[in-house]
């Protein structure tokens, strides 16, 4: 099968179905290499929608997004009759905007945000790659790039509150 044909799996979603829509990522989910990286691009512009909200209302969102991505990615997964389709994006739009929020609003801080997560969601380091391995269903899809976002935040509010980033 070439790269750029739809698996056949995918031929079950229905566009017409807000959730597949969602848990694809916008469409981002069917890039045809490297699915979760354009997930995470179809984040910028959810990012840069919530930037210049108050942060109480930015983490209202990351937390009403990510529990709707329990129910979102785990209905689209049974939808796929797969745990975790690498076209199952949402996860990494919520982790992405995790790690960018309360950071200053500025270029440095939507690529190096960007580079971090792609990084902690692709090595997985523990306990990233445990919750990836053993927690299942919609919760599993999620909490492993929630946690990578974490991790990335972490890393990214380090690069300002020591003076390497500005």
């Amino acid at each position: 099968m070439s790269k750029l044909q739809i698996k056949p799996e995918l031929k079950t979603i229905s566009w017409k179905n807000p959730i597949h829509f969602l848990a694809l990522g916008f469409g981002s989910g069917l890039a045809p290499v490297a699915p979760g990286t354009f997930g995470t691009v179809a984040a910028i512009p959810v990012y840069l929608l919530l930037a210049f909200t108050p942060n109480w209302f930015f983490l209202a969102a990351i937390i009403a997004f990510a529990i709707a991505g329990f129910y979102i990615c785990g209905y689209t997964a049974n939808s796929l009759k797969t745990h975790d389709h690498p076209a199952i994006v949402w996860d990494e739009v919520v982790g992405y905007l995790i790690t960018v929020f309360a950071m200053p609003f500025n270029w440095q801080t939507v690529v190096v945000g960007f580079i971090l997560f792609r990084i902690f969601d692709i090595l997985k380091p523990w306990p990233i790659r445990w919750l990836d391995k053993f927690v299942h269903g919609g919760i599993g899809i999620m909490l492993d790039d929630i946690v990578a976002g974490l991790f990335a935040w972490a890393c990214l509010f380090a690069l300002y509150h020591y003076g390497l980033m500005f």
